[in-house]
């Protein structure tokens, strides 16, 4: 899993980029999306055997309005993690993808590809995908 402090980087380092982010199932976040929150999340747990556990990531959390003229470039993404630095303390923290469409999912962002037009963030391999 790919985490906030490389992301981070590639959005500052192509401020002018798009962003493309393709959900589990391989559709696409409309591209005038916005981001609604970026945030810190810790889970405490007890898992199946009895396991005390605890996870900690970031959260960008998506939502597609009907204003299909907003689009949202690497520059303002990265301004906005900027904002949120006072929550998430300068870790380096997993990153996760929080997208509600008719149901809401959340994913770990599994990998990144930046260039100077877009930066596309992708979903986990799966497996059982060839």
């Amino acid at each position: 899993m790919n985490t906030t402090l490389p992301f981070i980087a590639a959005l500052r380092e192509h401020p002018d980029a798009n962003l493309h982010i393709v959900l589990p199932d391989d559709d696409i976040v409309p591209a005038h999306f916005h981001v609604t929150e970026i945030g810190r999340v810790r889970k405490d747990f007890i898992d199946c055997g009895g396991t005390a556990r605890s996870t900690t990531h970031c959260q960008l959390q998506l939502l597609v309005a009907s204003d299909v003229d907003h689009r949202l470039t690497a520059g303002k993404l990265a301004k906005i993690f900027e904002l949120s630095e006072p929550v998430l303390r300068g870790d380096d923290l997993p990153l996760v993808i929080e997208h509600e469409d008719c149901r809401t999912i959340a994913f770990p962002l599994q990998s990144f590809e930046a260039s100077a037009e877009q930066i596309t963030i992708r979903h986990p391999i799966n497996p059982a995908t060839p």
